[in-house]
């Protein structure tokens, strides 16, 4: 009886070890997004591998002197992703895809406790499983484009009874203490919030009728940015002239000029607009501000009346960083 009883004991000892390694983690991004997207909505993002990843199966929960401690310590010091002008965009770390489970940088996790090792079946099976970590933006970062990154270097301080034999005996511990490296990523890109009322010349029974209108397009752009702003011709333009068009087929020669000018706001080249020309707060997108850029349209009066109708044409603008 003494004999099987051994055997049970050292049975239950080979089913119980799990082991655990830390291991080379791999990268969390949020991928590309504009200015717009990370200054006003929580962003997420993960990692499946955190740097710790176990094989094995756990005969009952962790005791109270077991922990699977991380800890996140930034590169460098920097909190935040950084940008290449030195912008930063805030962000959390968790532990769970829960906001109840934050990390602080800097000060160990144990990954023990609330359950987490036992809810991600670290310890249950034969399959190697990892660490996940979560990761959501703060908004409210205002931020030039460019490629953002944090570097962490983690410690996973491991001391854990792998496995309980008879009498609630720990048949073994894995006690160990290592570092491997982590990187998150963010790319911004350059975007614009574009005002742009409709240009409305009333009516008229004869050409001469017709009275400039004079309005402006705002545009708020990213922080930092250079940037060009451009009309295209509209539907149906001849002879290098915008025109509106009626139902019934006629045309209206009309057109857009910068400012209160005369020169004619196009889409290429020097016909376009330059955000150092806007009007109000000329230079570089702030992020938040607005650029505004006026112009006055003008139907042309050496042209013949058409005939009554509603006359409409659509002009595309667009932005050029």
């Amino acid at each position: 009886m003494k004999y099987l009883m051994g055997c049970l004991a050292l049975l239950v000892s080979a089913q119980a070890q799990a082991l655990c390694s830390v291991v080379a983690t791999n990268p969390a991004s949020f991928s590309s997004l504009n200015s717009t997207l990370v200054r006003t909505a929580i962003q997420s993002a993960s990692t499946n591998n955190a740097g710790l990843s176990c094989t094995g199966s756990l005969l009952s929960v962790l005791a109270s002197d077991d922990h699977f401690y991380a800890t996140f310590t930034p590169v460098g010091g920097t909190t935040g992703l950084v940008g290449p002008k030195g912008d930063i965009i805030n962000y959390t770390l968790y532990a769970n895809n829960s906001i109840s489970f934050p990390i602080t940088r800097s000060q160990r996790y144990d990954f023990a406790r609330n359950g987490i090792i036992d809810a991600l079946g670290l310890l249950n099976g034969t399959t190697p499983k990892s660490v996940p970590i979560y990761l959501k933006t703060l908004i409210g970062s205002n931020v030039a484009a460019g490629l953002y990154q944090e570097s962490f270097v983690v410690e996973w301080d491991i001391n854990y009874c792998y496995g309980i034999g008879v009498g609630s005996v720990c048949l073994g511990r894995q006690v160990f203490k290592q570092t491997t490296n982590l990187t998150v990523s963010l790319t911004v890109t350059n975007d614009c919030q574009i005002t742009t009322p409709a240009i409305s010349f009333g009516s008229a029974p004869v050409i001469s009728g017709f009275a400039p209108v004079n309005q402006s397009i705002s545009l708020s752009c990213t922080k930092g940015s250079n940037y060009t702003v451009g009309l295209d011709d509209g539907q149906n333009a001849a002879a290098g002239r915008r025109r509106m068009k009626s139902g019934s087929a006629n045309f209206l020669a009309y057109d857009i000029f910068k400012s209160a000018g005369t020169q004619r706001w196009g889409s290429l080249t020097s016909a376009r607009r330059a955000s150092s020309d806007a009007d109000i707060n000329p230079g570089e997108g702030s992020g938040t501000g607005s650029q505004v850029f006026n112009y006055n349209a003008r139907i042309y009066t050496d042209q013949s009346t058409p005939p009554a109708g509603t006359y409409l044409d659509n002009v595309i603008l667009d932005v050029q960083f």
